[in-house]
């Protein structure tokens, strides 16, 4: 049975400034909360009231590092509220956000990872943080963060950056085997990208053309997030949008198949290949391309140096389709007091927050003023061009759907069977299917 915890009774305390929201400094005090949003009031609770947050993060990691000083500073900064930042111990981060929806026990705020995100706003365990951000901020943010923390037209999280899917090239490679260098403006075509692969086999300096990063353990969250672009660049999607509801005609539908069965020709080819078993053909020079993320690009930069070069995904017909998504951060509906949650997530959406974190994990700055000033992602920097896509709306998010799990789960299915040799109509009739039934069985997942 479907549960949705209201929001509770009053208390007038407590918001960071906007000023922290829309400016770049981390300063703030303690002011007005918007109107609407109530808080419990206990007469044993009095202040500091304590804002539990749960990172995915484990303590030794320099992110969890960067979210306990952000709550350092916090803390300083103002008296009404206390954060405690609690890291990640176990294994499974999901499944212990799932375990704490279920027994009601979820921290005042907390991080999920960008398509996990409905399956918690679906039953009532985080509540809309509509109420909360100024319009100021709103304009300031990447199309894709927005995109990412939507369900059924309420805003349930905010990240304090993007994720960024494109291609990287060995530049030295690609030049002498003639092939043109693409942009956002001119991206490779469908044709001029075979064309590219046909080239760089027939020279012979690679074992083989592209890596498609199948190495990714067991799919994860990978396969959908990196190949679902390439179901939408030929038109096709893993689901039908128009109400989240049916999969059945879309992914097995004769645009996916198409696209699935040109991505099954490239490893017949040999322009690619199913390796499972190492991580680094790229680096050592046996790959002159591969399909991934902005988190290698370190490693990338230190094994080919200036010969390395960041390439957009070809256009197969329907404009440059790319991955989005990661993590954000969301106030349970279990939470005490949201004006306080919202205070300290504010307070991590400052520029020089996001700047902090992003500066770390070489992520995409959720904010067009931060990008800016960020020496990765501004105009001139190495990875302006994940930037220049999620701007320019190139990103689609996964689908947001409560059955994301299942749709996931069955795609990756779908995925390592097209690898195999399988049959591509018949994998992709199986992940509809199973999807379609996931949805029948919880009746569509119907709103509140």
């Amino acid at each position: 049975m479907r549960l949705f915890l209201g929001i509770t009774a009053i208390n007038r305390l407590a918001l960071i400034c906007l000023s922290i929201v829309v400016g770049g400094g981390c300063a703030g005090r303690v002011g007005a909360q918007p109107a609407g949003i109530e808080e419990d009031r206990d007469a044993n609770d009095s202040p500091p009231h304590l804002i539990s947050v749960w990172t995915h993060d484990a303590s030794t990691t320099p992110e969890f590092g960067v979210i306990k000083r952000a709550a350092e500073t916090f803390n300083r900064q103002q008296s009404t509220y206390k954060v405690e930042v609690f890291p990640f111990y176990m294994q499974n981060y999901d499944e212990r956000l799932r375990n704490a929806a279920a027994t009601g026990t979820l921290p005042s705020l907390l991080e999920l990872d960008g398509p996990f995100l409905y399956a918690f706003a679906w039953p009532g365990y985080l509540r809309p943080i509509d109420p909360f951000v100024p319009p100021e901020l709103l304009k300031d943010l990447l199309p894709s963060i927005i995109a990412q923390g939507t369900y059924e037209g309420r805003l349930y999280s905010l990240a304090q950056f993007d994720s960024g899917l494109a291609m990287w090239g060995d530049r030295r490679r690609l030049a002498a085997a003639g092939v043109r260098i693409p942009t956002i403006r001119n991206p490779w075509t469908l044709d001029e990208f075979e064309q590219a692969l046909a080239r760089l086999a027939a020279r012979g300096d690679v074992e083989y053309p592209l890596s498609m990063t199948l190495y990714a353990i067991g799919g994860g969250e990978f396969y959908s997030y990196a190949y679902a672009p390439i179901l939408q660049g030929f038109g096709g999607d893993l689901i039908d949008r128009r109400d989240y509801r049916r999969a059945t005609g879309v992914l097995d539908g004769p645009r996916s198949v198409a696209a699935m069965k040109r991505f099954q020709s490239w490893f017949t080819k040999g322009w690619t290949r199913p390796v499972f078993d190492r991580e680094d053909d790229f680096e050592k020079g046996r790959t002159a391309l591969t399909w991934g993320g902005h988190w290698k690009y370190r490693d990338y930069r230190n094994a080919l140096g200036d010969d390395l070069v960041l390439i957009p995904l070809p256009d197969f017909g329907q404009g440059i389709k790319t991955g989005m998504g990661s993590w954000s951060w969301g106030i349970s509906s279990t939470c005490r007091h949201p004006a306080g949650a919202w205070a300290f997530l504010a307070h991590l959406m400052s520029v020089d927050a996001i700047l902090d974190i992003t500066n770390i994990n070489g992520a995409v700055p959720a904010r067009y003023s931060a990008l800016a000033r960020s020496p990765l992602y501004g105009a001139e920097g190495p990875l302006a061009l994940f930037a220049e896509q999620l701007a320019a709306g190139h990103g689609v998010p996964r689908p947001a759907t409560p059955a994301y799990y299942t749709l996931r789960k069955e795609f990756n299915q779908a995925i390592l069977s097209i690898v195999a040799g399988g049959d591509v109509q018949a994998a992709l009739n199986a992940a509809a299917r199973r999807f379609d039934e996931d949805i029948a069985r919880h009746r569509g997942y119907p709103s509140p």
